[in-house]
């Protein structure tokens, strides 16, 4: 087997707030019958430590941005995992990225700083007798592990990935030095970023290639709309980026066997999972769709636009579930909204109940400005649960429109809409509520989601022959 290291901020099952984690998750298992073992580091918060209770020390630093550090090795749910034990940096409470308030750790790029040197050292000198091939940085995060490794003077084969570049890892310049960069990098064609240091910026440097989540968004990221400043980095860049598009955990999200739910193989099951979910949320049948979210409650996912288009959805039978959290604005906004009898909103998160919700929707509906991927489209798809998608990114790639000959031609899944804008979206809410009254149209549709392969296999493909490619070239 060759060696690949995953360096990454979040991975499920340990530690998730959004859809890195789920990649990070899958990737490896994905990866192993291409001949690929990857092992993932990932920092030591309270949540990755009380599941790694019988890890083993590999490495020992005794002073690491201001405190001792431990590498340890543990396996968790088959995953081989290297856990950057750094208490000063990650034992402490909040979210990976905030603390209780809601608010960025102040020492946020130390910590992640810190991730990526550790990153770069097992990648030039091995650890326990394991040397990767390949190291593979996610998102701003891993952003300086190809930097520090270049700086180090190895020779390992680098690969990045953005998962979502409105995240650029960005400090004041005044910490490049806590930061172990060199000086003499901050310029324009170094990690120099608006008078700033960019961490993401660095990795599409010093990166030997660069990957993003689907074929749209790598072009997207292309342009003044969706490269967030770094479109033209990335153009300088185009012959080594590539587009490889997300799968999913298909054992985890098999409607089939899904513990969260009453298993249903047939339109019978969809309809008693149905029922369940208007009686959890406390709504009463009505004639039209059943539509949820399931999202993290900010701008990038236009759920403001869908507080505009909601009358078209509502007016004509239909309804709406809604489960996430986030800006406190959409929050109330949401709640006020569910004062309407065919509304219901739960604010948090249960993974448990996004199951459940996901089982029990007739239509998913992700209307993103824009969406590097999406993961809730491909687990609507596995579900039956129709997706109604903004056309951008990987949501442009995985759902097809139910125009008039793709319904005829029999290959249509979803709904797509284009802009992004109150009237759009109430145009294709106001098309999914006709579709879902003429029944064979509908269940042709499921039956042709529920068909669509969504799992790792040709995506994992395609990284383990980019690691071939690139472990060659060095």
């Amino acid at each position: 087997m060759k060696p690949v290291l995953s360096v990454t901020s979040e991975c499920v099952p340990l530690i998730k707030t959004g859809g890195l984690a789920d990649v990070a998750g899958a990737l490896p298992g994905a990866l192993s019958p291409f001949g690929w073992e990857m092992r993932t580091l990932l920092p030591g918060y309270r949540q990755v430590m009380s599941r790694c209770r019988k890890a083993k020390s590999v490495m020992d630093l005794p002073d690491l941005f201001g405190g001792a550090v431990r590498v340890l090795q543990a396996k968790v749910d088959g995953l081989k995992l290297y856990v950057l034990d750094a208490p000063h940096l990650f034992d402490r409470e909040g979210t990976p990225y905030l603390d209780p308030q809601g608010r960025d750790f102040p020492d946020n790029p130390e910590r992640f700083a810190a991730l990526s040197w550790v990153a770069a050292r097992i990648a030039c000198e091995g650890i326990g007798g394991w040397t990767p091939k390949v190291l593979h940085g996610h998102d701003w995060q891993a952003g300086l592990a190809a930097y520090f490794a270049r700086k180090a003077g190895c020779e390992v084969a680098t690969v990045f990935t953005i998962h979502n570049i409105a995240f650029q890892g960005v400090a004041p310049a005044d910490r490049i030095g806590r930061l172990k960069l060199d000086r003499a990098d901050f310029t324009a064609r170094g990690f120099e970023y608006w008078g700033q240091v960019s961490t993401m910026k660095a990795a599409l440097i010093w990166s030997d290639r660069i990957t993003t989540v689907s074929p749209t968004y790598a072009a997207e990221l292309q342009t003044p709309e969706f490269g967030m400043g770094m479109e033209g980095l990335l153009r300088s860049r185009e012959a080594d980026l590539k587009g490889i598009l997300n799968g999913i955990d298909t054992d985890v999200w098999n409607p089939a066997t899904d513990p969260e739910i009453a298993s249903y193989k047939t339109a019978k099951g969809k309809a008693r999972a149905k029922t369940k979910l208007l009686k959890e949320f406390g709504l009463q049948p009505t004639d039209g769709p059943l539509c949820a979210v399931i999202s993290r409650l900010s701008h990038q996912k236009g759920l403001d636009v869908l507080l505009e288009a909601l009358p078209a959805l509502v007016d004509r039978g239909g309804q709406l579930v809604l489960l996430g959290s986030g800006d406190a604005a959409l929050e109330a906004a949401l709640r006020n909204a569910s004062s309407h009898p065919n509304v219901a909103v739960h604010i948090g998160y249960d993974e448990g109940m996004s199951h459940r919700i996901m089982a029990g929707a007739d239509a998913i509906l992700v209307p993103s400005r824009f969406e590097p991927c999406g993961l809730t489209q491909l687990y609507g798809l596995r579900y039956g649960t129709i997706p109604v998608v903004a056309m951008t990114g990987g949501l442009a790639d995985t759902v097809i429109n139910a125009s008039p000959m793709a319904l005829r031609s029999g290959v249509a899944t979803g709904v797509q809409f284009q802009p992004v804008t109150a009237h759009a979206l109430a145009s294709a809410l106001i098309r999914t509520v006709e579709l879902f009254k003429d029944k064979p149209t509908w269940e042709a549709l499921q039956r042709n989601a529920m068909r669509q392969e969504v799992g790792w296999e040709a995506s994992a493909a395609e990284y383990a022959a980019l690691y071939e490619e690139v472990a060659r070239s060095r």
